[in-house]
């Protein structure tokens, strides 16, 4: 074994037998997808802790650190390596934002992007937020699943990763740029500014900085065995022999990239990808690439295998001191000395809904999302549910022509409820979209053109529903005023099939 292996293995045993640190790793891995780590190597996957113990009975065969996913599950085990994406909704009840920070260039840097980080969550209205030092370099920050809504347009927000969670990343660094810039030290730019004009390689098609891998070969000399492997730019350890297990030389053969989001290999598409200046949050640490399917990331409480500290979870504040003092981080993850405290926040429901639809603005003005400058468009885009004639406005229910006048408050319901009302009733997809864009103007305050395209985008996606039912809703959107039929309907579409078949039977 290294020198590293060696101390990390005398510890492992005395800290992971302490059951506070059993419990707090085993509560928080419930309906998530865990894989061991064995110094140098993962287990297997899937895997799940079926009961505490199960965490230091890994530990005894070898286990150094644990690692869990973003993803919520409904049972891990039933995940399928290579699973295509509607196999994975199916099993996903949900997931947390899981923001992983890690500046190369030390702690600092790292604790100065998690603080301009977190008050750009906090300006955002996210006033539940978990963080936790990553063990090493970095920090995590997580905003618990509890806190998005559940629905966005019909279209359940579990089903949207991890394409949502990527664009509120996105929107995220774009916002705390300048909180970040005003908290760097004097000195910054100069000192980096030969690495910024270097830059990195971006992805043509969605816009994204991209991760750089390495394709190396492996030779062991004493037994002749070669192996190729691929290794992510800067992170991966020389491997052992699995025969005589010395470790075995190595040869860099090829540079690629990956774009996680496109999901296109420069191998492959080498015309996909150009290079353009390192932006600011590359330089410092804020990673894109976590949030990718069963991307995994430490575990609160795991050791870590480079630096044989804990994963603490800390407190704001402890960023100052992480800034300020050097060995801040020995002082409060030195494994014999760590103290217990809940990562996952107490998060309000739906207390990141105008968060997600801040990112869904900025992400349409911006053009981060290419899809959303052109035509909205998806697979249901021109479904049609009902097939009814001569369609007037005359024929609407009273709340919905009351809605049609514009609105003061409740304008997000509003819109909810005209689209998902004229797809229902047929209405041509030009003629819908040019009625919900010309009654947006007549509303005192018109909502932003972004979030009503980031709404039809989501309807289009798939087949339509109906509007909410007569009850509450309408009275607190303050637009109930039944008349005639009103009262012997349920929904605002029966109301709509009743005065159609009336005037056509006419």
């Amino acid at each position: 074994m290294s020198e590293q292996e060696i101390k990390i293995r005398q510890i492992t045993q005395l800290y992971y037998s302490r059951a506070d640190v059993q419990k707090v790793i085993f509560e928080f891995s419930k309906n998530r997808e865990i894989s061991p780590r064995y110094f140098e190597g993962f287990g297997k996957r899937p895997d799940s802790f079926g009961f505490k113990g199960d965490v230091f009975s890994m530990v005894k065969k070898g286990a150094t650190s644990f690692h869990c996913s973003e993803e919520i599950w409904e049972d891990p085990m039933k995940i399928v390596t290579g699973m295509n994406e509607k196999q994975a909704n199916e099993i996903r009840i949900g997931w947390d934002l899981l923001i992983d920070i890690d500046c190369e260039e030390g702690m600092d840097y790292s604790a100065r992007v998690a603080k301009a980080t977190i008050e750009a969550l906090h300006q955002n209205g996210i006033k539940n937020i978990g963080i936790k030092f990553s063990g090493n370099k970095g920090f995590h920050i997580i905003v618990p699943w509890k806190a998005f809504p559940q629905n966005i347009n019909g279209i359940e927000t579990k089903d949207l990763f991890p394409e949502l969670p990527r664009t509120i990343m996105a929107y995220l660094r774009n916002y705390s740029r300048k909180a970040l810039e005003k908290n760097l030290p004097k000195d910054f730019f100069e000192k980096f500014k030969d690495r910024i004009k270097k830059g990195r390689h971006k992805c043509k098609k969605c816009g994204n900085f991209v991760d750089e891998f390495l394709r190396v070969e492996f030779t062991c000399e004493k037994c002749g065995i070669v192996e190729e492997r691929s290794f992510k730019e800067g992170k991966g350890q020389v491997p052992k022999c699995y025969k005589c297990k010395e470790k075995m030389t190595y040869k860099p053969i090829e540079k690629f990239f990956i774009c996680q989001k496109c999901e296109i290999n420069s191998r492959n598409k080498p015309e996909n990808f150009e290079i353009e200046e390192i932006d600011l949050y590359q330089l410092m640490g804020l990673d894109m690439g976590l949030v990718s399917p069963r991307h995994l990331f430490r575990m609160p409480y795991s050791l870590h295998e480079k630096s044989c500290l804990a994963s603490v979870v800390i407190e704001e504040k402890d960023l100052d001191e992480f800034i300020k003092n050097p060995d801040y981080a020995k002082k409060i993850a030195d494994p014999l000395r760590v103290k217990i405290k809940e990562f996952m926040p107490k998060a309000e429901e739906n207390e990141a809904a105008e968060f997600v639809m801040q990112a869904f603005d900025w992400a349409e003005e911006s053009g981060f999302n290419k899809e959303m400058n052109e035509r909205a468009s998806g697979k249901y885009a021109e479904f049609k549910s009902l097939k009814l004639e001569n369609i007037k406005e005359s024929q609407f229910p009273p709340c919905v022509k009351k809605i049609l006048e514009g609105m003061q408050d409740g304008k997000k319901r509003g819109v909810f409820v005209l689209i998902n009302l004229f797809r229902m009733i047929g209405m041509e997809k030009e003629e819908l979209e040019k009625r919900i864009y010309e009654w947006n103007e007549k509303n005192e305050i018109p909502l932003k053109k972004g979030y009503i395209h980031s709404q039809l985008v989501w309807s289009y996606r798939r087949k339509p529903i109906m509007p909410p039912n007569c009850q509450e809703f309408y009275k607190n959107l303050g637009v109930c005023n039944p008349e005639g039929i009103c009262k012997r309907i349920k929904n605002p579409i029966n109301y709509v099939i009743r005065k159609n078949f009336i005037e056509n039977k006419k």
